[in-house]
This record gives structure tokens, sequence and C-alpha cells, in this order.
């Protein structure tokens, strides 16, 4: 299950919420975080578009790897363009394993008061620049399998959703 969405859009404290009652169910659950990615797995790695598109291909093939062991994964990771979460999703199905895309559709604005990690405040500063969804695009899903609007319900609600998407899937 992958979750995209904009910087501070919530993905990541509703893929660890989902992951909490997964694992209380005994399901076995690896959360795959963008920001420990980047850290561990795409050390080196900037923020260009092929750069983006490397970071997203290894995550997906990380996924991949584990979802063919049995492993629910859930990546919330930005994944700013439509071609590169694609490309993963075809990655799952060649190899048999399900794809679930979800779109935590929190508007920038949101995003920006929360500024989990201080980004919007840096760039409004000048002091980064190609924050996506400010100054650099982000590609929102056209049609994803459950679009989440984290900023007008309860992170449980959220999770919630996606642990009903997984049941009515057959994932869960």
């Amino acid at each position: 299950m992958w979750l995209t969405g904009l910087p501070s859009a919530g993905k990541t404290t509703i893929a660890y919420a989902l992951a909490e009652r997964l694992r209380a169910e005994g399901r076995r659950v690896e959360v795959l975080d963008g920001d420990e990615i980047r850290t561990f797995l795409s050390a080196g790695l900037g923020f260009t578009r092929e750069d983006r598109h490397t970071n997203v291909t290894r995550i997906g093939f990380v996924a991949e790897l584990l979802a063919s062991h049995g492993v629910t994964v859930l990546a919330p990771v930005i994944a700013p363009y439509a071609a590169s979460r694609e490309a993963v999703r075809a990655r799952h199905g060649e190899a048999g394993t399900a794809f679930l895309e979800v779109h935590v559709a929190t508007p920038v604005e949101v995003c920006s008061v929360r500024d989990v990690k201080g980004l919007y405040a840096r760039q409004a500063a000048g002091e980064i620049s190609g924050l996506t969804g400010v100054d650099d695009p982000y590609e929102a899903p056209e049609r994803p399998d459950l679009r989440i609007e984290a900023h007008t319900q309860p992170v449980a609600e959220s999770a919630a959703a996606l642990h009903a998407l997984l049941t009515e899937r057959g994932l869960a």
C-alpha cells in the first residue's frame, strides 16, 4: 500500500497507526518510511526528477520483495511523479503482488501549517528550494484506490479506511 501526498500530509502517521492495528491482528507488517529510506537505502540521492524516480523505484523494489514473502508493506512516500508510481505498480503487477495507491489529499495550506519537519518555513525563508507541491511539482493520483482527506478526519478514522480497503481487496 503506497501512501502518496505532500510533505506533512499525514502519510507516515496514518501508516504507523494502520501498522499497529495489523500487527495486533497478527499480521507481518513493514513500514517503508520515505525519510528513513532516504537515509539508508537512497543516501546520496538528491531531489532532481531522476533521483526522485530512482528513490521511488528502489522503495518499490523492496516493497515488492517483502510483499512476495507475505509481508504487508506500507510505504508512506511522497512519490511526486505519476510515472514513478506507475513503474512501481507495474513491477508489482509483473510479480503478481498487490499494489494499492492511496492519496493522502491534505491541501498544501494545511501541510504548511503542520510543517512537521520545518520544510515549508525553510522554503519560505529561501533556505531550500524544490519543495514538492510548492516550487516543485506534485502529480496527484487521478484514480487512486482510495483518497483520504486526512485534514478532515482523525488518524484512527483514516487508518480504519485503509484497513477497510485491505479487507475489501482480500489483503487483510
